[in-house]
């Protein structure tokens, strides 16, 4: 798998102190150079809509949660259609930038693997 919910190389580098101390800054830099955040967005805000374990994850959040997701992409839409950035007072803190629709991916992901196990067993007679 590929793409924002693939593996992740996070738990080795926040093992380890010197990898961690050349890694982190960079990252830092990089999610900053994005841009994403000065939208408003968050990390998964940004998940491709279209793909069927997304939009069956978006379907098991709470109704607040899908209502500010949805607040965010208008949002978002009309500050682009401006073609300026939001006031830096609307930012999305890097505190606020969680992973609030991964779990639920990777929950539908987990699922849809058990399933095509289940319907490929096969049962032999004795």
């Amino acid at each position: 798998m590929f793409g924002p919910l693939s593996v992740s190389l996070a738990p080795l580098v926040n093992s380890s102190k010197t990898l961690s101390k050349w890694v982190v800054p960079i990252a830092k830099w990089y999610t900053e150079a994005q841009g994403y955040r000065k939208y408003g967005f968050k990390y998964d805000d940004l998940l491709i809509e279209e793909r069927e374990d997304v939009q069956r994850a978006i379907k098991r959040l709470t109704p607040a949660e899908q209502y500010d997701r949805a607040y965010r992409i208008k949002r978002a839409c009309q500050a682009s259609v401006l073609h300026k950035p939001l006031p830096k007072e609307q930012w999305t803190k890097p505190e606020e930038d969680i992973r609030y629709l991964a779990p639920h991916v990777e929950n539908v992901a987990a699922e849809d693997q058990e399933k095509v196990y289940w319907d490929n067993l096969t049962v032999k007679r004795k």
